[in-house]
C-alpha cells in the first residue's frame, strides 16, 4: 500500500511517499502565496520520482501550519503528532523530540510507545526558530548556510540579551560596530535559539535520548549550542530532518487505511 504525507510548512511544503513503511520519494516546494498549487507541485514531483500515478496513492494525510489548505487530503494531523510519529519511527528510543522549523520550535516528550506525554511550542517569536538565523545572517552579511560552520570558530561565549528578533538584529549590529568577531556573534545567535528551545525541553521534562528534527537540525552551529546547553554529547538527527513531519503524516495515513 502506498500512502502520502504532506507537510504544509510556513516556508516550504514537503511530501513523502511510502510503500509499506519504506520511503519511495521525497519532494519539496517553496510554499509561496498559493499553497495548494505548491502542494500539488510537490506531490507531482514526488510521484515522478517514485514512478507512480496519483491513483496508486491510497491515502493522504496533511500536517503543518497550512494543513487545512492541503488539496486532496483524507485527514489532517497536528505538527506535534506528525513530528513524534516520524521521529520515533526513525529513533524508537527517543523520549524527547525537538522540532525546529522556519517559524516555530517545539519540544515534545513521549513514552516508549511514542505516545505524547507533554509538549511546549514557541509560536510567538521567531527568535526560537529558523527564521531567526536568516535575519541574523543578513545582519552579519554571511550566507545563512555558512552561519553554523562560522560559529564553530568562536573562541568565547557572548550573551545575546534581546528576546525579540527585531531587537536582536539591532544588538548584532551593535556587536559588529564594537568589533566583536563574527564567529562569536554567530555562536551567540545559536546559543540564543538553543536557550529558548532548552527552556521548553525543561518545561516538558527532559528525558534522554533526544531526537532533533526540522530544518534547523541541518545547522551544525545550532546543534552544537543545543548540546552544550543540555550538557549532552550527541543528539539523534535523521539524514533528511526537514521531512520528518511529512514522514509522520505518511505513516499515520497507513495506520488509518
Amino acid at each position: 500500500m502506498i500512502t502520502a504525507g504532506i507537510d504544509m510548512g510556513a516556508k516550504t511544503i514537503k511530501v513523502v511517499l511510502l510503500r509499506d513503511g519504506e520511503v519511495l520519494a521525497r519532494a519539496a516546494e517553496v510554499a509561496g502565496f498559493d499553497t495548494a498549487l505548491s502542494a500539488n507541485q510537490a506531490m507531482a514531483a514526488a510521484l515522478r520520482q517514485a514512478g507512480i500515478d496519483r491513483s496508486e496513492v491510497a491515502r493522504v494525510v496533511a500536517t503543518g501550519a497550512g494543513r487545512d489548505e492541503a488539496p486532496d487530503k483524507d485527514q489532517t494531523l497536528t505538527e506535534v503528532g506528525a513530528a513524534v510519529r516520524g521521529a520515533v519511527h526513525l529513533f524508537p528510543e527517543a523520549r524527547i523530540v525537538v522540532d525546529v522549523g522556519a517559524e516555530e520550535g517545539r519540544a515534545i516528550r513521549c513514552n516508549d510507545r511514542g505516545k505524547i506525554i507533554d509538549f511546549a511550542i514557541n509560536e510567538k517569536c521567531a527568535a526560537g526558530a529558523g527564521a531567526f538565523t536568516e535575519a541574523m545572517s543578513r545582519a552579519l552579511e554571511v550566507p545563512v548556510e555558512e552561519l553554523g560552520p562560522l560559529s564553530r570558530n568562536s573562541t568565547q561565549a557572548i550573551p545575546m540579551n534581546a528576546q525579540c528578533a527585531v531587537f536582536a538584529e539591532s544588538e548584532v549590529v551593535s556587536m559588529i560596530h564594537g568589533n566583536v568577531p563574527k564567529a562569536d556573534i554567530a555562536r551567540a545567535v545559536h546559543d540564543g535559539i538553543a536557550s529558548r528551545i532548552v527552556s521548553m525541553v525543561r518545561k516538558v521534562g527532559y528525558e534522554p535520548p533526544l531526537a532533533l528534527v526540522g530544518g534547523l537540525a541541518r545547522n551544525v552551529g545550532f546543534v552544537d549550542s543545543l548540546q552544550r546547553a543540555l550538557e549532552i554529547e550527541t543528539v539523534s538527527i535523521p539524514e533528511e530532518p526537514e521531512y520528518c513531519g511529512a514522514l509522520g503524516a505518511a505513516l499515520a495515513a497507513a495506520d488509518d487505511e
